[in-house]
């Protein structure tokens, strides 16, 4: 096994551990593969899951072994620490895209959330083209309440199929999950997200597909479409003085000066002072202090601190 410091995860042998975790659980396993930047080193144990029953089984397991665990999703607001993760990394897998009662559609946690907004175009179902060209899982959309053009996936959420701290699955409602600006009660609660089923309304396919393709041109024109990025890494600032309510971090980036910046291999996306591209070389250690430069040109000439929408795994 790999050379990180002693936990419970690797006081277990590969059979012991695979005794409790089954078969398919792999070891130091590369976790740079699985997020959008591209960085980071690997997880001690490793494990896909694909339904409810396995997820259960899984965090029940690494609890009773105290071995600290980690749920992944699509990885797309991801940055895992050059060390790796010392525990157990649990990828949701949970698939599934099916439409039922003309306008809902029920999706697993798993699925691509670009596969998800393309599927309703087809099914001429519409509500979230907003979502196109976002990366990610559908489970990390919901769980961070993803959105764009003022939109967001919370107000098509109809109802959220989880599995509490407790190990219990459950299907709760919207106001159970208290959706707020790139947030969600979920993260609070510490629940795990298997599926969901989205409300929308009846349109024309060959309008939702041709909407689609323009705001993904859109985006594409404002994001990288060379070197990795998780796309923005700060959150807006609330202001009711602004359009949708929000203060661009971007613009405040901007202002500040942070476009110039750069540390090893991460840099500052010239057209977007909010977005991180990893050219190539970067290591997860240059994002996160490139990051801390962002953050203190803001706060140095507007006194307002910003606040990260990556999440970090491992230790920094």
């Amino acid at each position: 096994m790999s050379s990180l410091s002693s936990t419970a995860a690797d006081r277990l042998s590969p059979d012991d551990a695979r005794a409790a975790f089954g078969d398919q659980l792999e070891f130091d396993t590369p976790l740079a593969p699985l997020t959008s930047y591209k960085t980071g080193g690997p997880a001690r144990l490793f494990l896909r899951v694909t339904s409810a029953e396995e997820i259960v089984a899984a965090i029940a397991t690494a609890r009773r072994l105290e071995i600290p665990f980690f749920l992944v999703g699509g990885g797309s607001n991801l940055l895992v620490s050059d060390d790796g993760f010392d525990g157990i990394v649990i990828k949701i897998d949970v698939r599934g895209l099916t439409v039922t009662d003309d306008t809902h559609i029920e999706v697993g946690a798993g699925e691509d959330l670009m596969d998800l907004v393309r599927f309703a175009a087809r099914n001429s179902l519409a509500g979230i083209e907003f979502l196109a060209g976002i990366w990610g899982s559908v489970g990390g959309a919901i769980y961070g309440n993803a959105g764009a053009f003022g939109c967001e996936i919370g107000s098509v959420v109809e109802s959220v199929t989880i599995i509490t701290p407790e190990g219990t699955v459950r299907t709760v409602d919207p106001e159970y999950c208290r959706f707020g600006y790139r947030d969600s009660y979920l993260k609070e609660s510490k629940d795990v997200i298997v599926s969901a089923r989205l409300r929308l309304e009846a349109g024309k396919r060959e309008a939702l597909e041709a909407k689609i393709d323009e705001i993904t041109t859109t985006r594409d024109a404002k994001h990288p479409n060379t070197g990795c990025s998780a796309g923005c890494f700060f959150k807006n600032i609330p202001d009711e003085r602004q359009p949708h309510g929000k203060l661009p971090a971007g613009k405040l980036l901007d202002e500040a000066g942070a476009k110039d910046l750069v540390v090893g291999g991460a840099k500052v996306f010239d057209k977007h002072a909010n977005i991180i591209v990893n050219t190539g070389t970067a290591t997860s250690s240059d994002i996160r202090r490139l990051a801390d430069l962002m953050k203190a040109k803001v706060k140095a000439t507007f006194g307002i601190e910003l606040q990260e929408e990556v999440q970090q795994v491992g230790k920094f």
